[in-house]
């Protein structure tokens, strides 16, 4: 081969590589509007809150963020797994209610030793939202009854059970220890209820993102017939995925007893929607099939950090609640639209070269 032909050939062989290199170029961008996006949007509100609201860039601040997070992040997590395979689950905040009472009754009534006491009020707890989650998913799938529809039910179900088991009234006096526990600051900046949170959103990342049933779960969310017909058994993946949303209401209602210190059949009234808002932003889709618990968690994040911030700016609650709703509407939209990029950059990233 001359010189003359060797230059004629470069150009060619740039372009080819340039060819080669586009489709991992657009799984890049795909993967950084699917995951980095809200990661982001939580770096850019607190870098803005952070010059408007004068306490905000506070360790004393950041240790609140951390503290009010975790009933969110924990509730947020295991809703995650529902609306993953097309699901919602509506009875998460009465379910904590629930928890908070049996556990808060085990501990003042308890004639046990203490660590007995606790281990027996913390498997009450996770007991119940089990028992919870269990008959939302097996009415849901046994008679073909819309989650919406089935958790409403389990809804009242366990609200009124929290106001039965509780005579209507606050339960207080929990053992010293326990309430000494749930204010503990580990390694000075970290509260213990965020870290049970934290260990919450990576035993959960894990079990999505590393083992067989993680997988059938965006499968189930994606397309439950084809999932089926490959010989799984879609109902009993969807019936876990509730069972799971249950216990981690339960856990809530264990965190919300570290926090508070009583139980409270009034807890958690509203918690629900703030916890699928946390799913939301966090990316996953509402029809099932994508989405991340990272992203929920994150997502979580940004709740409480626009909460903050616009409490620290001396906004009212009023307004508070206007500003995340149009918050959580635009988040909305701009899945939609996500959704789209995403499906244009996953076909290009496929594109055979030329």
């Amino acid at each position: 081969m001359t010189v003359g032909e060797q230059q004629r050939d470069h150009p060619q062989e740039v372009a080819a590589r340039r060819r080669r290199a586009r489709p991992e170029t657009y799984r890049l961008l795909s993967s950084v509007v699917r995951e980095a996006g809200i990661g982001i949007a939580l770096l850019v509100v607190c870098l803005v809150f952070s010059v408007l609201a004068e306490r905000f860039a506070t360790s004393a601040n950041a240790l609140n963020i951390l503290v009010q997070i975790s009933i969110n992040t924990v509730l947020a997590v295991g809703l995650t797994f529902v609306i993953l395979v097309g699901g919602i689950d509506l009875s998460v905040g009465s379910v904590l209610a629930l928890g908070t009472v049996v556990g808060a009754r085990i501990m003042v009534e308890s004639d046990l030793s203490l660590w007995l006491t606790v281990v027996l009020a913390v498997l009450a707890c996770l007991g119940a939202g089990l028992l919870a989650g269990l008959l939302s998913g097996f009415v849901g799938v046994r008679w073909q009854v819309p989650s919406f529809i089935v958790t409403l039910g389990v809804l009242n179900i366990a609200r009124g059970g929290s106001a039965v088991l509780s005579d209507n009234s606050t339960i207080s006096g929990l053992p010293r220890e326990f309430v000494e526990f749930g204010n503990t600051i580990l390694f000075g900046a970290v509260p213990v209820t965020f870290l049970i949170a934290l260990v919450t959103v990576v035993i959960a990342w894990f079990v999505l993102r590393h083992t067989v049933f993680g997988r059938l779960v965006y499968a189930v969310g994606s397309n439950e017939e084809a999932v089926r017909l490959s010989g799984h058994n879609t109902r009993r993946i969807i019936i876990a995925c509730f069972v799971i949303s249950g216990i981690t209401a339960g856990m809530a209602g264990l965190v919300f007893l570290l926090r508070l210190n009583v139980g409270s059949p009034t807890a958690g009234v509203g918690y629900e929607l703030t916890a699928i808002a946390a799913v939301i932003l966090g990316g996953t889709s509402l029809t099932g099939g994508r989405g991340s618990v990272i992203g929920t968690f994150l997502g979580a994040c940004l709740l409480q950090v626009l909460t903050t911030g616009l409490q620290l700016m001396g906004v009212g609650d009023n307004y508070r609640l206007i500003v995340i709703g149009i918050v959580i509407m635009g988040a909305v939209v701009l899945d939609t639209y996500r959704e789209r990029l995403l499906r244009v950059l996953n076909e290009r990233a496929t594109e055979t070269p030329a």
